[in-house]
């Protein structure tokens, strides 16, 4: 068999196979999340989710809601050096994102069951006029 057949045989295939992929996984709710922040965000979002009332009177005082919150579990990043991982029962982790020109720090208590929002920093963003 020359190389040229060879080729034809494995793009013939290749093609097919991802044909397959596309046929099988469209429509399913299928995500890639392998790197550690998107971990992480995912296993917070999935749990119920708790506040603490020190965190409700910050949201408020910030002009913010639970809406804002969500939305930076989905889009935010981990900030693993802030964070602490090696506890046994309830891991803590700092979670950074943007919202309404303002850069927000959650601090999560991410237990087995529920995830627990105890704290919340803001700070506005300088105007980029």
């Amino acid at each position: 068999m020359t190389f040229g057949q060879r080729l034809g045989y494995f793009s013939g295939g290749l093609v097919i196979g991802i044909f397959f992929l596309i046929f099988f996984l469209a429509g399913k709710k299928t995500s890639c999340d392998y790197s550690p922040t998107a971990r992480v965000l995912k296993n917070i979002r999935i749990k119920e989710r708790l506040f603490s009332a020190e965190s409700l009177r910050q949201l408020k005082s910030a002009q913010l809601d639970t809406a804002s919150i969500s939305t930076i579990l989905n889009s935010g990043s981990v900030n693993f050096s802030k964070s602490n991982t090696k506890l046994d029962s309830c891991k803590i982790y700092s979670v950074n994102g943007i919202i309404k020109n303002k850069s927000i720090e959650l601090i999560v208590q991410n237990c087995k069951k529920q995830a627990k929002i105890t704290h919340i920093n803001t700070a506005e963003l300088p105007n980029s006029n």
